[in-house]
């Protein structure tokens, strides 16, 4: 039985690589033709990670690669099940847990193509830690992981949201302030104009009163 989790978190990619350090690594680049095919076997242990990546090399750098240049890869176990397959793709990567031991053998052939045209590809594959010394990258624990960014992400995203309603709402009692204090002054000043002229009012009538008296 050929068992394979293939993760497809960067994560995981990640975290294996650096666990790989003291593994056995394949690192190389060769040609595929058109129509042709390149095939490469690594002796493996039951209960051993392994991880690779491969990609077209581009000929013309800063530009697109051609669309002549296109992959099929298929990774297969000694017991010849399907651990990973390409189907015209230019690039690729793979992670997965051996369970059987022998080959486990990788092709990559040239999609077909008239005129035939040759490429490299550049291809690494590093395999060799025990599972049992690798628990990171379990499914259950980038899960768990992913459920804990999660809920940190919604947290972050609910403080963001409070901070931003209290900013609008400081925003508001400084409009509401500056309301205040412009009407504050009008009437203060509306205050004094009338009571200067009640007080002049006053005065003219005194003056009025007194000069009908001919007290002054």
């Amino acid at each position: 039985m050929f068992s394979l989790n293939p993760q497809p978190h960067l994560l995981i990619f990640l975290l294996v690589l650096v666990l790989f350090s003291h593994s056995s690594v394949q690192s190389l680049r060769f040609e595929v033709q058109s129509g042709g095919a390149r095939c490469i076997s690594e002796d493996m242990r039951p209960n051993s990670m392994t991880v690779g990546n491969y990609s077209i090399a581009n000929p013309n750098e800063g530009h697109p690669l051609p669309e002549s240049h296109k992959l099929i890869v298929r990774l297969v176990s000694p017991g010849e099940e399907l651990g990973h397959f390409g189907d015209h793709v230019q690039s690729g990567q793979f992670a997965f847990e051996a369970v059987e031991t022998g080959n486990y053998i990788i092709c990559f052939w040239g999609a077909d193509h008239n005129p035939k045209v040759t490429f490299s590809v550049d291809f690494e594959w590093r395999s060799g830690v025990p599972t049992k010394d690798w628990n990171v990258a379990k499914k259950t624990n980038i899960d768990a992981m992913t459920s804990s960014v999660m809920d940190l992400q919604n947290t972050v995203s609910s403080i963001h949201e409070e901070m931003f309603y209290l900013r609008l709402r400081q925003d508001e009692n400084q409009e509401f302030n500056w309301a205040t204090n412009t009407r504050m002054f009008w009437l203060s000043l509306l205050s004094l104009f009338v009571c200067f002229s009640v007080a002049g009012l006053q005065l003219w009538h005194l003056k009025t009163f007194f000069e009908k008296k001919k007290i002054i």
